[in-house]
């Protein structure tokens, strides 16, 4: 068995947890995956698993040769991929990785509009209120919306967008609208799971107090919020582009602007140090092109 193949091998038993495992996914015997890596391991010179009766673990050499080994194999395939076409147009699988939100009011008319165009791509959409590794979950393009913290990816910033506090007309018809922060303690206010909504009081005896709104309704998810919101149940924080729709069409009325609100950037991702195939620039294009047109996402263009 070549180097490479033995690369292979280490990074499929390690990645699915035994050395069984591995055999039945490379559709090989137990005993010769086993060779593999042990012929891996006297090449290098250092143990790269630490096996047990009930338990397999990467020892400190093998987690950093894992990586290496993925870096070294994906390389090959771009390789293979560029010198067979692959890079020239459009074809395969692309997958993409959005906030739930966020991807389907935004991202899946990319989707659809870059299916039409190319004929030769299939795209496997992923949308999921948390950051997404692309290496781990097999990801080609991600929308991140916040600061990035991961340097090790190329990214197109594509808008701005920030957190507002919104309601139904129903609600402000029958509470009134708050005339600043320090209303909202007088006021039903939805909340989001593991997130606070602060405000600052003034009073003549006390001066500037800081609190935090006590809401009656917590939900824990963005859907479940907005829903609330728009049915009249209080005063919702959320981001821009969640309520945008519903603000339009006249469904929730923008009632403060949150002095604590950082704008927060847009951006489409996608793996650094690989030359990426078309697929991926092709997305990417008509993808920026799209989003950066946006009023939504982009409203100081609108």
């Amino acid at each position: 068995m070549d180097r490479w193949q033995a690369m292979r091998v280490f990074v499929r038993v390690a990645e699915s947890g035994g050395f069984a495992a591995a055999a039945r996914q490379l559709n090989m015997s137990p005993p010769a995956v086993t060779r593999a890596v042990a012929a891996l391991e006297n090449r290098i010179g250092a143990r790269l698993l630490t096996r047990t009766t009930r338990s397999l673990m990467l020892t400190e050499a093998g987690g950093r040769y894992l990586e290496d080994c993925r870096r070294i194999l994906a390389d090959m395939e771009e390789a293979e991929a560029l010198a067979a076409g692959a890079y020239a147009t459009p074809s395969g699988t692309l997958t993409i990785t959005a906030p739930v939100q966020f991807g389907r009011l935004y991202v899946l008319p990319a989707i659809t509009d870059f299916l039409a165009r190319y004929p030769a791509v299939s795209v496997r959409a992923l949308f999921l209120d948390r950051v997404v590794n692309l290496i781990e979950e097999g990801a080609d393009v991600g929308i991140r919306i916040g600061h990035l913290a991961d340097s090790g990816l190329v990214a197109v910033r594509v808008g701005t967008v920030r957190r507002v506090l919104c309601a139904a007309p129903d609600y402000l018809d029958r509470n009134g609208t708050p005339q600043s922060m320090g209303d909202l303690h007088r006021h039903a206010t939805i909340g989001l799971m593991g997130t606070r909504l602060s405000y600052e009081r003034h009073s003549p005896a006390e001066g500037p107090t800081r609190g935090a709104t006590q809401s009656r309704l917590i939900c824990n998810t963005i859907d479940a919020v907005l829903a609330a919101a728009l049915a009249g149940q209080g005063i919702a924080p959320l981001l821009s582009y969640q309520v945008a729709p519903s603000v339009a069409e006249g469904r929730l009325r923008l009632v403060l602007d949150d002095p604590d609100a950082v704008p927060l950037p847009v951006h489409i991702v996608t793996l650094e140090g690989r030359r990426a195939p078309a697929k991926v620039r092709a997305f990417i294009d008509l993808a920026a092109a799209r989003l950066q047109a946006d009023p939504m996402v982009n409203p100081d263009r609108g």
